[in-house]
């Protein structure tokens, strides 16, 4: 049988794809909206101001990390098990006491930002007069109160595609507004209250549809469920745990480059890194889809120790997503400066060596894209901690000799490193696992 038949006799690879491709869809127009978003701010900010929003953004969202459970990855891993088991009362206790947990942390994430927004100001924009900048966009933390929870419950009831509708509606306003700051001559405090209105309505959005299929799945009393029917609650702590410093040194290490750029260099570098990983970032496109698609799959597979069944449908997954990532990083990287020139203009070419590096590292994490949630999966949630954090803590350290020397280019260089040491690591766990509990299944 040739591999493309195997992939059509396959009837969960194909729900995976077609739910896949539901949300790479809209988030296809999505992306296409963001481009458009990003040729009128980079022109009308220039390098340094569309720098200065991207540490901003990154700021909050940073700060946040340090706070975040990754609700969605609880939600996921035990309320996606007890939906299977029928146990509603179970499900609906865990997703309470996610998103009771979830809404607190954002409060208190909101409240860091606001008495930091001075220091931040100093240290990472580097700019006089706009630590207000990071306290407005706060704002958008508490509407985002429930956003990793609802996320879960919309994938573990099966309409995770209502993400990408959810997405496509905050892209549309926030480009109108971008749009209107464009044509008559807005400034930096319009371009950022229009990505504020974009967060604020992915998080609101979410919460309203989640909440629906809350009501249609458990039924419309299910937040009475009392939290005394969790048997497993120091279970769900130490994941919810784990999670969280898995979510920080990921943050610290991988998703705060512009802070660390803005700290090492200055707004303008940022503004040049920005524009190199926004373009790299388009592979996250079909990518995302896949992962929180096949994420409720493997955990299934996981639950049911149908090991042989596990590893059949990583090989194909992973077939699927090496041909179409290796197709796109080829093409990033002969047509970067274009790509460069079309989305900002010449005046941001110093970008192409950091989008060359970029691309390499984050093809690697894209074709691998499962390695996280195989782990979860298979109950080795601290596994990614030591793993992140010891490619983290080298990357940092070189980052201080090399990143003021010679720039955006050992920024990109170094963040490549990092995921292909992490993800390399974490998936050589995740194989060694699944084999060593399949040999313990025939003895």
């Amino acid at each position: 049988m040739s591999l493309l038949s195997k992939f059509k006799n396959d009837p969960l690879f194909l729900k995976i794809l077609r739910s896949s491709g539901s949300l790479f869809s809209n988030n296809t127009l999505a992306l296409g909206l963001s481009v458009l978003q990003g040729v009128m701010a980079t022109r009308l900010l220039g390098p340094a101001g569309f720098g200065l929003i991207g540490v901003v953004m990154a700021f909050a969202s940073t700060v946040n990390s340090l706070f975040s459970f990754r609700m969605s990855e609880l939600v996921v891993r035990y309320g996606g098990e007890y939906l299977e088991r029928g146990e509603k009362d179970k499900a609906s206790a865990v997703i309470k006491a996610a998103g009771l947990t979830e809404a607190l942390v954002s409060l208190i994430a909101f409240l860091v930002v606001v008495f930091s927004a001075h220091l931040a100001e100093v240290h990472f924009a580097k700019t006089e007069n706009v630590a207000w900048m990071f306290t407005v966009f706060a704002l958008g933390l508490l509407a985002n109160f429930n956003m990793e929870t609802s996320t879960g419950i919309l994938q573990i009831t099966d309409r995770i595609k209502l993400q990408g509708t959810i997405n496509l509606a905050q892209s549309i306003l926030t480009t109108l507004i971008i749009a209107g700051a464009f044509f008559f001559n807005g400034n930096i405090t319009v371009v950022l209250i229009a990505y504020l209105v974009g967060k604020s309505i992915i998080g609101l959005g979410l919460f309203t549809a989640a909440q629906i299929q809350l009501r249609k799945q458990l039924g419309p009393g299910w937040w009475r469920a009392p939290f005394s029917v969790l048997t497993s609650t120091r279970e769900l702590i130490r994941f919810a745990f784990s999670s969280n410093i898995s979510a920080t040194i990921i943050k610290l290490f991988r998703e705060s480059e512009l802070i660390w750029v803005g700290f090492f260099l200055d707004t303008t570098a940022v503004g040049y890194y920005r524009v190199a990983y926004t373009i790299v970032h388009f592979l996250a496109i079909p990518a995302d889809p896949l992962i929180a698609t096949t994420f409720p799959a493997i955990n299934r597979f996981a639950v049911e120790k149908a090991w042989k069944k596990l590893k059949s449908f990583l090989k194909k997954i992973t077939a699927f997503s090496f041909a179409y990532n290796l197709a796109l990083g080829a093409g990033l990287i002969l047509f970067g400066q274009l790509a460069i020139r079309i989305y900002s203009g010449a005046e941001y070419l110093a970008a192409y060596p950091a989008l060359v590096a970029l691309t390499i590292g984050l093809v690697f994490n894209y074709i691998l894209f499962w390695n996280r949630p195989l782990l979860l999966s298979l109950g080795l949630p601290e596994f990614p901690i030591y793993a992140t954090l010891a490619a983290g803590i080298i990357k940092l350290a070189l980052s201080f000799w090399l990143v003021p020397r010679y720039g955006v280019a050992a920024a990109g260089a170094l963040l490549s490193f990092y995921y292909i040491a992490s993800v390399g690591a974490m998936v050589w766990r995740g194989l060694h696992k699944i084999n060593q509990n399949e040999n313990r299944a025939h003895h």
